[in-house]
């Protein structure tokens, strides 16, 4: 039997989602905000469940001035998702488009001075 075919998740305000886990939901969704002086291009993929949607992953391009390196971009996702920053179990990594942190159920990374890209997955993955 052959196994789960891996997806491309397509292109979000200028950045190419080149894989997707095989159990992420097939419902699409596009979203444009804005807060706290920062836009936000998100994709999310969601699946039904029996009562009601489950968000399997966020994807967020963010631009901003306030993204100006990968430490205040940690704050201001801190306050964006309301986490405690002392609590946030976060670990450097390089992602090949810049330098990031990694946590549970989220990755992000700055791109450039200003634009940066957040990935987070619902708490089962």
């Amino acid at each position: 039997m052959p196994g789960p075919v891996a997806r491309d998740g397509g292109e979000l305000d200028g950045f190419r989602i080149g894989y997707l886990p095989s159990d992420v939901g097939d419902l699409v969704s596009d979203f444009a905000s804005e807060w706290e002086g920062v836009t936000f291009a998100t994709r999310v993929w969601e699946r039904q469940v029996e009562d009601g949607h489950r968000v399997d992953l966020r994807v967020h391009v963010l631009r901003g001035d306030r993204l100006g390196t990968l430490a205040e971009l940690r704050d201001f996702l801190a306050e964006y998702h309301e986490r405690d920053p002392a609590d946030w179990a976060l670990s450097d990594f390089q992602h090949v488009e810049g330098p990031g942190l990694i946590g549970a159920v989220e990755a992000f990374w700055l791109f450039a001075t200003g634009v940066a890209v957040n990935v987070l997955t619902g708490p089962e993955a």
